[in-house]
């Protein structure tokens, strides 16, 4: 049975606004129609592997992934659990991340500043103590830095194995390289520029790592307890299943989360590629159809050549 195309769309239409609303909140078209349409120079130009990476159905599963990676430096996650409020107002915190992403990726290079310099602002007010008495300031650079490789990594590998056109061996270093400049911005002194750097810092950062409680308790919120309706934990569920099958194996061990090989290959992949294909096909904006001007030589109703009624 043939589904009627206006149907087909209206029903993409309205899925791509409901999540698009989940993500970039009440003000999402505003600040979208301002993020694209304000005139002037970028940070990143069209052609750059950064605006490839972000704009990719992929970042569903790379944000999870990297909120559960972060979790496992315990300063970093004090800050979170303390200071971000992610049970209190979790689809808060998610807009303004990925407003953030999106002013620094596809906005003019004043407006990227812009929003750098309020990040900026904001941690420099996030101080505490650990429950473990260790002290931490979100502005260190060292913790900084931990919370930008894992962020880097997650959104490159998930775009790597889910996105709609993967990067080459060059392009990924490049991905790398691009988001080296937001994080110089936002005070990281020594970024990695491409894929190796990127391996060598995670490795370095893991004698610090560790699953505290705030970090097992976030996984569970993140994996279990999800604050949506029921009808859309299900798909919210494959998006969960993927982040956990792309975690390294030592990450997935300190989090206590399961590690089934065989059913991912068979059934969470698959799953996953199908999601997040819908999801690409939901949010993208439906295509405006050609306009074609008349050929002169063709006769409409209200030409020239038109005969007389």
């Amino acid at each position: 049975m043939n589904i009627p195309v206006p149907r087909v769309s209206g029903l993409r239409e309205r899925l791509g606004s409901s999540l698009f609303t989940r993500v970039a909140g009440p003000a999402g078209p505003d600040n979208r129609a301002r993020i694209h349409g304000t005139p002037g120079p970028r940070w990143f130009g069209p052609e750059r592997p950064i605006r490839t990476v972000h704009g990719d159905a992929s970042m569903f599963i790379g944000g999870l992934r990297a909120l559960l990676l972060q979790s496992l430096h315990p300063l970093a996650m004090a800050a979170v659990a303390a200071h971000s409020g992610y049970r209190g107002d979790p689809w808060g915190r998610l807009q303004r991340t990925s407003t953030f992403l999106a002013v620094t990726t596809y906005g003019t290079a004043d407006d990227a500043q812009s929003a750098v310099d309020r990040v900026r602002a904001v941690h420099s007010r996030v101080t505490g103590t650990t429950a473990a008495g260790e002290p931490y300031r979100a502005a260190d650079p060292h913790l900084l830095a931990w919370v930008h490789v894992a962020e880097v990594d997650s959104f490159l590998r998930a775009h790597q194995r889910y996105g709609r056109r993967p990067l080459d061996g060059a392009g990924c270093d490049a991905y790398v390289a691009d988001t080296a400049r937001v994080a110089r911005a936002l005070g990281i002194s020594d970024p990695p520029l491409d894929r190796a750097g990127l391996a060598e810092q995670l490795a370095a950062y893991r004698p610090e790592l560790r699953a505290t409680q705030e970090a097992r308790e976030a996984a569970r919120f993140v994996l279990r307890h999800p604050p949506l309706p029921w009808v859309a934990r299900g798909p919210y569920a494959v998006l969960a299943a993927n982040a956990v099958s792309t975690l390294p194996p030592w990450a997935r061990e300190l989090l206590g989360l399961p590690h089934l090989p065989n059913v991912e290959t068979a059934f969470v992949r698959p799953a996953g590629h199908a999601l997040t294909s819908t999801i690409r096909w939901a949010m993208k904006p439906p295509a405006r159809p050609a306009v074609r001007p008349p050929r002169e030589s063709a006769a409409t109703p209200n030409s020239p050549a038109s005969p007389a009624r």
